[in-house]
């Protein structure tokens, strides 16, 4: 059997390798050992597990693979976030963002390897779609990133012991396109026998996919939501959300009013502010009036122009007197700062630009 017909064990349940253990006539607690190394030690290749002796290592390399996400590239922006280059088993690469602020921080996680949505002003939607990333490439990512926290920061020297303070599933990709291995990577992030990290402090950030916001409902997540939505009428969000011609905001707000009804739970509304396009008192009423439909709160966001997207940034002006407006209504807000821009790390710049 060759390497791309051998399964991937960071896919495998604890049971599953502990069967395979019986099976090979070894002790089935060697799948503890394996499983600790995999999602706690954070080991990225079978060799690395030595606390198994050299046969049982081999074992495991004869019958698994183990495909990981390899930090390749970094790049520092003049306001402290890092851009890593995360290079695939199959050579393709994604992005992630180590993002501070204020002594926290905060890392930007990819879940595809490109998009298939298409939104006109995102970089990433420029690139079309690859594949969905595994729950093992997912989690790398974090680890990676957190290693890049510099040690002041923790009070240790030791990178696993740096602790994050959010992660954001807003990197490449439509998170709710790859929604079983996304909510798979969240299990192994926040259970005890992986990182242990809260699920308070992530948030998954969708376009808005009406069957899997009802699905994340009833599956009664612990992390947060928040809704891409950029425009709030479906004559605007068309123009630059093509998901939208097949799933109106209707179809939405219904899904989100289900989500509160199942979940009892405020999520964030994602709003990017494009010059002369959303950002009017009209476009601020608008929001106003979808946010009227359920309890939340609002990130207004600085764009960040992408080559050829016909784009570019509200001005100043623009956007206080929106933001002004919202606050009027009684509307908890928001305004995230832009930051990597030089870098192409900001809200809508990744596009790999550090493959080879």
């Amino acid at each position: 059997m060759n390497g791309d017909q051998l399964a991937d064990i960071r896919f495998c349940a604890p049971e599953q390798i502990g069967r395979f253990f019986r099976d090979h006539k070894e002790e089935p607690y060697r799948a503890r050992q394996v499983y600790e190394w995999l999602w706690k030690k954070r080991c990225h290749a079978f060799k690395e597990m030595t606390s198994l002796s050299k046969s049982i290592r081999q074992l495991l390399t004869d019958h698994f693979t183990f495909h990981t996400a390899n930090l390749e590239t970094t790049r520092h922006s003049a306001d402290g976030t890092v851009k890593a280059g995360f290079r695939l088993h199959d050579g393709l690469m994604v992005e992630g963002v180590l993002i501070p602020s204020g002594g926290r921080y905060t890392a930007c996680i990819s879940s595809q390897a490109g998009c298939a949505l298409g939104c006109k002003f995102c970089a990433t939607g420029q690139l079309g779609f690859m594949r969905n990333l595994t729950p093992g490439e997912i989690f790398d990512q974090v680890t990676y990133l957190a290693s890049l926290i510099p040690a002041d920061s923790s009070g240790t020297g030791n990178p696993a012991e740096k602790a994050l303070s959010n992660i954001v599933y807003m990197g490449m990709g439509e998170p709710f396109m790859n929604y079983e291995n996304v909510t798979e990577s969240i299990e192994r992030l926040t259970s005890e026998d992986g990182s242990g990290i809260s699920p308070q402090r992530i948030t998954v950030s969708s376009i808005g996919i009406p069957k899997m916001i009802r699905r994340m409902a009833e599956d009664g997540p612990k992390y947060h939501f928040a809704l891409s939505l950029h425009a709030a009428t479906d004559q605007k969000r068309n123009q630059i959300i093509p998901f939208n011609l097949h799933h109106p905001l209707g179809e939405i707000i219904d899904a989100l009013k289900y989500h509160y009804s199942r979940t009892g739970r405020r999520f964030t509304i994602e709003y990017i502010l494009f010059r002369n396009f959303n950002d009017s008192l009209t476009d601020a009423k608008d929001l106003a009036g979808f946010c009227r439909n359920f309890p939340v709160k609002i990130n207004i966001i600085e764009y960040n122009p992408v080559s050829g997207s016909g784009f570019d940034r509200s001005d100043e002006g623009k956007t206080k007197a929106f933001i002004r407006f919202l606050e009027t209504r009684n509307l908890i807000v928001n305004l995230r700062k832009s930051r990597g821009k030089d870098i192409d790390a900001a809200c809508g710049q990744l596009a790999m630009k550090t493959a080879s």
